[in-house]
């Protein structure tokens, strides 16, 4: 029982309590109830206040991701790409390759799940306490140019500095010129080996020294991306063709 104490007493001193204040009539009614000891009203008062905190977090931490939309992990669709085994699809929503800060490139046509997969790996990752930062190359060029005088650009990349796996979203659908391409070269030497990286593109690193428009930035890029990364192919049909909705619907006929 001494130690059981001394714990409360420890969490007591870590926590201000602060979310259970809201909610103590209504812990109070249940003590009554299930006549619960004073310790177990402790223990119940700091669980509660614990989970609301983690819950708090998890909400600024989504609303700081900034996902175009969010579907995680178990409605994806493996079927539909028999480029990705269940195996590899369950390694990689364990997480180890961010506790070891390994980059992933989901390389394939429009429509196969990238995007899909990407932010249901970044949900993954914030349920399990990490900062996430989602944003489309074209974004991320655009805050890149304006940080020296938008405090917007420079409030998103501090995010995008400090987060533990940034999502760069529809890498090389643009042609960057010089100037943009060294401003992401920067970006990436910063992030490199601090944090990890999922890039989704339709076009493979060999190609990307076309868009970058410069050879020696693109080899410097593609060195600190590649140096520990996993290259996935997602092959497939397009979900959106397949899937698609149309204004005229086929109906039978009937005389």
């Amino acid at each position: 029982m001494g130690n059981s104490v001394e714990g409360l007493q420890q969490q007591l001193k870590n926590l201000r309590i602060v979310e259970t204040s809201k909610e103590l009539p209504s812990l109070l009614r249940k003590a009554e109830l299930h006549s619960w000891t004073y310790q177990e009203f402790l223990r119940e008062m700091l669980t509660f206040e614990e989970q609301r905190r983690e819950e708090k977090m998890i909400e600024k931490h989504l609303k700081w991701a900034a996902f175009p939309f969010q579907k995680n992990i178990d409605e994806f669709d493996i079927k539909e790409l028999p480029s990705l085994s269940e195996r590899q699809l369950k390694q990689l929503k364990e997480l180890n390759w961010l506790d070891e800060a390994f980059n992933l490139i989901f390389l394939g046509p429009p429509g196969v799940g990238k995007t899909h997969l990407a932010i249901g790996l970044g949900l993954e990752a914030i349920h399990k306490g990490q900062r996430v930062s989602f944003i489309t190359m074209g974004d991320l060029v655009s805050i890149l140019k304006s940080e020296d005088y938008l405090r917007k650009s420079q409030l998103k990349l501090k995010r995008i500095r400090e987060a533990d796996l940034i999502i760069i979203d529809d890498l090389m659908y643009m042609a960057m010129d010089q100037h943009e391409a060294n401003l992401f070269f920067h970006l990436i030497n910063h992030l490199y080996e601090r944090s990890s990286i999922i890039l989704t593109s339709n076009k493979g690193p060999e190609e990307w020294g076309e868009l970058l428009g410069d050879q020696g930035i693109t080899t410097a890029i593609l060195d600190r991306l590649l140096h520990r990364s996993e290259i996935i192919h997602l092959n497939g049909s397009s979900h959106r063709i397949k899937y698609r909705q149309s204004l005229f619907q086929e109906k039978s006929v009937q005389n």
